[in-house]
């Protein structure tokens, strides 16, 4: 199968409109577990995605406390090497061992980036990551500029290809962007968690920066089986259990909005889950998704968003259910978004200002 692709900002890589997210796999016994897994279910899952077409592959150090990058690594030597996806992986989550279920470290000090980039080399079993993010920012008094300034190093040294970071807020995407260029940005966003894009998506756009967003079905809600039977029979290390997305009252206005998609998805042909993950697609300066899978047959579930465009008439109407079912919070539409990056950057207005403006001027009947 041949997917659609784009550009990831200004990094030479150009991926397919969804990727494979290895978070789950990671398994159980942490403090972002999923529950316990099966390796040979992943490595399976891993593989078919590819022979899908899917060309890329995000994981991180901190999955499983290291357990996804090695999963993935066992994966990646049973592909061919022309057929091999592009690796992404992430660093600056340091676990206390002795106590998994803690609250991990967030930790982006130069020495400590450089140790965990050397152990995700060796656990992944390749000579260079496509794609190293910082995680999340730091947390122990590291200026940004220190750790960005390593980045810059490791890429010079050919250890890493691309730079990027997750979770960071405009602030911290400047500051790093005077040091060198940010590649990639990885926001959280979905239908549910939709404020990044009234700031860094937009930020992204006007800089080159690729966005690649996390839990795009929002960790499974989205989707067209999920229920709250589901969440009853979730493993007691589930961190979802814990997220008040999977509670009420938030719980049935999330599984309304997920009703409210089938008629979408019906239209394209599509599963709900794969129409979830299309409208993160939608929002202009989004590169890619990344959407995880614990077997096989969850790929075919949402690998329809990989050639799907939702048209205008899909957009207006899931706009509707947004403000009809009253989940999660930020701006329903990407027309106005789009609008007011355009108008800034034709006014020669500073974009990194975009957060406040466009919360302010152009969204303020689409924000709660």
């Amino acid at each position: 199968m041949t997917l659609l692709t784009r550009p990831l900002g200004t990094s030479g890589l150009q991926i397919t409109q969804v990727g494979f997210g290895a978070w789950a796999i990671g398994g159980g016994g942490w403090a972002y577990g999923w529950g316990s897994q099966d390796d040979a279910d992943s490595i399976a899952a891993i593989k078919h995605a590819v022979a899908s077409g899917i060309n890329w592959v995000d994981t991180a150090a901190i999955y499983g406390l290291g357990h996804s990058e090695e999963v993935v690594g066992q994966a990646l030597r049973d592909i061919p090497a022309a057929e091999r996806p592009y690796v992404f992986t992430k660093g600056g989550m340091i676990p206390d061992r002795s106590q998994p279920f803690r609250e991990p470290q967030r930790n982006l000090r130069p020495g400590s980036i450089r140790n965990e980039v050397e152990a995700s080399l060796r656990r992944l079993g390749v000579e260079c990551i496509d794609l190293y993010q910082f995680h999340w920012p730091d947390a122990i008094g590291t200026p940004i500029e220190e750790s960005w300034g390593e980045m810059s190093r490791l890429i010079g040294e050919g250890k890493v290809r691309a730079g990027g970071v997750s979770n960071f807020d405009v602030g911290l995407l400047r500051r790093a962007e005077r040091v060198r260029h940010v590649d990639s940005l990885q926001p959280p966003f979905s239908l549910i968690h939709r404020q990044s894009a009234a700031d860094v998506i937009p930020w992204s756009a006007a800089h080159g920066t690729g966005v690649i967003v996390y839990s795009p079905m929002q960790s499974g809600i989205l989707t067209d089986g999920f229920s709250r039977e589901r969440v009853e029979q979730m493993a007691a290390d589930d961190w979802r259990r814990r997220n008040v997305e999977f509670q009420e009252p938030a719980l049935s206005r999330n599984l309304a909005l997920r009703d409210a998609l089938r008629p979408v998805a019906v239209r394209h042909d599509v599963s709900i889950a794969a129409a979830a993950v299309a409208w993160t697609l939608s929002w202009p300066g989004v590169s890619g998704a990344i959407v995880g899978a614990r077997y096989p047959q969850q790929v075919d579930g949402w690998i329809g968003a990989g050639n799907l465009t939702l048209q205008a008439a899909d957009l207006d109407e899931i706009a509707g259910a947004l403000e009809r079912t009253q989940a999660g919070s930020g701006p329903t539409h990407a027309a106005g978004v789009d609008a007011g990056l355009k108008t800034w950057l034709e006014h020669g207005l500073d974009p990194s200002s975009l957060e406040g403006a466009i919360a302010r001027m152009v969204l303020p009947a689409n924000r709660r």
